[in-house]
């Protein structure tokens, strides 16, 4: 193995599912198999995740992949480069509304997206006022909540002042009437449900692409000053990945989720026995066969932010920062590296 430029790592994550693949490599003792001390450090929003990342306060994290291309065009505000070696997780976001809502419009479970959309439309246009949250500005939960919208009405979907919450935070604010609705990944719509706060009303794969959701980032200028310890890490997290999927007890995977805060409530193959294997279904299909960012989950998400976010920027710009949001390299090698 070539000679690691940083053993000491400062790794960040939300407390999502998606991010289990960085707790499954600690605690299975994978990246010290790698040579890396790393260090899990919870942060307690997007907002504050991308700032410590950007100005070096973590090494690498499991971000949002719409950061990516928010920082190439400097729409985030900081406009230092990032990149992505991995995805963590793809299109595994779903739709809540609280339960009184949804009965108030008579939302039935077989009511697909365009149905829901159109029901939550016509309530807005009868002024009644409505207050949804997503994640983040630039995550595919903002885009997916325009998209849903825009079943129902175009003009509603783009007026539409949304709220931006930590997914933590999210059910406390139903609960306590800040929000009517959300945009989030699990386990936190879940969260709601069990609490006869909210209930899944559609699932962001009815609605958007198969794009990235979460991806393994790190700076543009750590990646270039660090490559043997990038494909380490990458390597590393690749294995956990591999070992999730093809886990056959899933109990250790659920210990692991509860102790670090992440499901927050009482499943088993006996108790809310729906919602386990829910849980264990999206752990084994996170990533389903190939980890590797690719050009047109960017694309896409540059298309997203012309579309909602007003940016200017065409398409020979968009091929290029595109490309440059994704570090194919360090995937290759970690990837042959992890088979060998």
């Amino acid at each position: 193995m070539s000679t690691l430029e940083k053993t000491q790592l400062q790794l960040g994550y939300i407390p999502l599912l998606d991010c289990l693949a960085l707790l499954w490599a600690k605690q299975q003792g994978f990246f010290e198999e790698v040579g890396l001390d790393v260090t899990l450090v919870k942060e307690a929003s997007w907002a504050s995740l991308r700032d410590r990342l950007a100005f070096g306060l973590l090494d690498a994290a499991h971000c949002l992949s719409a950061m990516l291309p928010a920082a190439a065009v400097g729409a985030d505000q900081i406009g230092i480069a990032l990149q992505t070696p991995l995805i963590l997780s793809k299109n595994r976001a779903f739709i809540s509304l609280s339960q009184k809502l949804t009965h108030q419009l008579a939302i039935q479970e077989n009511d697909n997206a365009q149905a829901t959309a159109q029901k939550v439309t016509s309530y807005i246009e009868a002024d009644h006022s409505l207050s949804l949250a997503h994640v983040f500005k630039h995550s595919i939960h903002h885009y997916c909540l325009r998209e849903w919208l825009a079943l129902g009405d175009s003009k509603i979907a783009q007026t539409l002042k949304l709220k931006a919450l930590p997914p933590p935070y999210m059910v406390e604010a139903l609960d306590n009437h800040v929000i009517d609705g959300f945009c989030v990944g699990e386990p936190w719509n879940t969260q709601g449900e069990l609490l006869g706060l909210s209930k899944i009303v559609c699932s962001s794969q009815d609605i958007i692409p198969n794009v990235a959701d979460k991806v393994l980032a790190v700076t543009q200028e750590w990646a270039e000053q660090h490559p043997q310890t990038l494909i380490a890490l990458t390597t590393a997290i690749i294995k956990a990945q591999k070992e999730l999927s093809d886990l056959k007890d899933f109990s250790p995977v659920l210990k692991l989720l509860v102790d670090f805060g992440i499901v927050r409530f009482h499943c088993s193959e006996e108790v809310h026995v729906d919602k386990y294997y829910m849980i264990q279904n999206i752990v084994k299909n996170l990533v389903k066969e190939n980890a590797a960012p690719q050009p047109k989950d960017f694309h896409w998400l540059f298309e997203q932010m012309q579309k909602w976010d007003e940016l200017q920027i065409d398409q020979a710009q968009i091929t290029s920062l595109g490309a440059q949001c994704i570090n194919l390299e360090a995937y290759e090698q970690a990837k042959q590296r992890y088979s060998s």
